[in-house]
């Protein structure tokens, strides 16, 4: 079975200097697509881009937290529950599954598919800034709403269909619980047509002690060659070099790094020597499972097993 790989450039929007690198890298065919984010101060920067270049690759980063000083936004809705103290959308997952209303999330949802179709994005797919949809904090979750509205669009979503055991942080969280709420999850979106891919590969988003970009680059790579058969991604946060947003920002040095690896010649080399498929999300809802019927069965019976 083939080895496949989406290379998602996360947080477009977020600023110009997200805005630049992660431009770069899609006119250069460096990475597979990127996620737009419609609640950031860049949104209508990228989202002009991506209409005038006619992008097909461009998916919603549904956002829900505002994490850091130097960047901050409101929701689209303006709604009370979605914000903290200072009118800004949550610095933490946690704080956001404790205080949002659930009517003013499906709400917000809603309104950010509609941003992108009003800024006339072809969507290609759907994820999630700090995965505050998933429920990892309180047991929240949100990803049925998320679902419905990729369902209405025919569109994919940045998910797993089951745990690497290779990868550090899934197998970390790997366990009877949350395995059977994967099984649950998958069958979700299965039953309601929304592809997802295989595996979700993960590295740490803040600088490691000790890591330079050498050693960032080596563990990159290393994954290439260690990829599983089948659909897996992978995200990267691609930022240029800037003053004022690398000493506000923490761990900022890894989003130059990150762009820096995409154009990085060795990196390209890996994916080629790996015989890595550098695929996009196009491939993910054209090759999900087809059977609804089977699924919504499956669902079922997950729901009514103890």
């Amino acid at each position: 079975m083939a080895r496949k790989l989406i290379l998602n450039c996360d947080d477009f929007g977020q600023s110009p200097a997200a805005n630049e690198a992660i431009i770069h890298l899609l006119e250069e065919r460096r990475v597979s697509s990127a996620t737009i984010m419609a609640p950031a101060p860049g949104f209508e920067q990228a989202a002009a881009w991506a209409r005038r270049k006619g992008a097909d690759n461009i998916g919603l980063h549904l956002t829900f937290t505002s994490e850091y000083d130097a960047i901050r936004w409101p929701s689209l809705t303006g709604h009370p529950s979605l914000h903290d103290e200072s009118g800004h959308m949550y610095r933490t997952v946690a704080e956001f599954e404790r205080s949002a209303d659930p009517k003013a999330v499906r709400l917000e949802i809603a309104a950010q598919f509609e941003a992108a179709r009003k800024a006339g994005l072809n969507l290609s797919h759907a994820d999630n800034h700090m995965g505050s949809l998933y429920g990892m904090a309180t047991g929240r979750t949100y990803l049925p709403q998320a679902f419905w509205q990729c369902s209405r669009r025919g569109l994919p979503f940045r998910m797993f269909r089951r745990f690497y055991q290779k990868d550090a942080f899934m197998a970390s969280i790997d366990n009877r619980g949350t395995r059977k709420a994967l099984t649950q999850v998958v069958a979700l979106a299965d039953t309601l047509g929304v592809g997802l891919p295989d595996y979700l590969l993960s590295h740490p988003y803040h600088l490691e002690e000790g890591e330079t970009y050498e050693s960032f680059r080596a563990m990159m790579i290393a994954k290439l060659y260690d990829l599983p058969e089948g659909i897996s991604e992978t995200y990267i946060h691609p930022a240029v070099e800037h003053e004022e947003l690398a000493k506000a920002v923490p761990s900022w040095a890894k989003r130059v790094w990150e762009y820096r690896l995409a154009l990085d010649d060795d990196f390209g080399y890996a994916l080629k020597d790996a015989a890595i498929q550098l695929i996009d999300y196009r491939h993910v809802q054209q090759t999900r499972p087809r059977s609804r019927l089977k699924a919504a069965a499956r669902l079922a019976k997950t729901l009514i097993s103890p």
